[in-house]
């Protein structure tokens, strides 16, 4: 209720987790985040405040670097509260309070199921921080929660579009490169897709901020290479398409996720469109993390891959 900052430390997937987070709880609370990467977060010696809150974010609990971040801010005097799937982990023990993702054992090496967890989980602090703070009222509260709780529906719905995914995915095989991009909370999704497609397919992929594009990533753009843009029809969705068209006409090939009314409203040619169903956009990272790992299972089973063992990972 009383914070002033909230900051948020994990790796890999989970440190996209936070990133999200980072939007959720600056917009619905108010407060202000930071996110960094474990292994960052310690050596910058960030000065702390005693009495702020430290979020850990981990899907085993036992990741070194997450770890030796509890311990700087909790030797910072700092609150600590660890988002783990494993309630028995050392961050679990060591963390004044746990926040259990409840995702069940993760087999695959590549963070799937416990990514859309720890959003879930982030997404539900984050509205409650919105209540406790007062920048919240009791309907909107409501309205967010019922969201939150159209997920799993929303989820059996996007399922639907496997099929024409599968397809994709043996285009984006071919591929040496690949660009995602998105703005707002597309914009960590864009990173998260990327890794997942450098993870289980080895291609090289890189995630950008949609408005980055014309930043340094546009002078990469050819006729073969795929740009995969994350996009729900919400209220930046007119800038992403404008950064679209400056794709377009260098000859790039689009790969769309949206819903049906971004679908129509971008109105452009693309390699291909997943249409996802209609949601609040508060709730999108959940539902268009879906298609995203998706593509990326697809695309490395064509090749041949291991999806669940990547070589070099543990």
């Amino acid at each position: 209720k009383d914070l002033n900052r909230i900051s948020i430390t994990a790796c890999g997937t989970a440190y996209y987790a936070g990133l999200v987070g980072k939007y959720w709880f600056e917009r619905l609370a108010r407060i202000n985040v930071e996110v960094d990467v474990a292994s960052e977060y310690r050596y910058r010696e960030p000065p702390l405040d005693a009495g702020e809150l430290a979020i850990v974010v981990s899907q085993s609990g036992e990741t070194a670097d997450t770890l030796a971040s509890l311990r700087y801010a909790a030797e910072g005097g700092q609150h600590t509260l660890a988002v783990v799937n494993v309630p028995t982990s050392t961050i679990a023990r060591e963390a004044e309070a746990v926040a259990p993702t409840l995702a069940g054992m993760e087999i695959g090496v590549a963070s799937t199921k416990a990514f859309t967890c720890q959003l879930a989980v982030l997404l539900s602090l984050a509205i409650t921080a919105g209540r406790e703070r007062g920048t919240l009222g009791e309907a909107e509260e409501r309205r967010l929660v019922e969201a939150l709780v159209s997920v799993p529906g929303l989820i059996s719905e996007a399922l639907r579009a496997e099929p024409s995914i599968e397809a994709l995915g043996q285009e984006i095989a071919k591929a040496k490169d690949v660009l995602y991009l998105g703005r707002g909370t597309s914009y960590p999704l864009a990173l998260e897709g990327a890794l997942k497609l450098k993870e289980i397919s080895y291609i090289h992929a890189e995630g950008y901020a949609a408005g980055e594009l014309k930043h340094g990533p546009i002078a990469l753009i050819d006729e073969t290479m795929p740009v995969i843009v994350i996009a729900p029809h919400d209220a930046v969705f007119e800038k992403t398409v404008s950064n679209m068209q400056e794709v377009a006409a260098r000859g790039g090939r689009i790969l769309l996720i949206t819903d049906e009314a971004g679908a129509k409203a971008a109105d452009m040619e693309t390699m291909g469109t997943i249409v996802m169903p209609a949601c609040d956009p508060v709730v999108a990272p959940l539902l268009y993390s879906i298609p995203i790992q998706l593509l990326a299972y697809h695309t490395a089973g064509f090749m041949g891959k291991d999806v669940d063992q990547p070589r070099n990972l543990a």
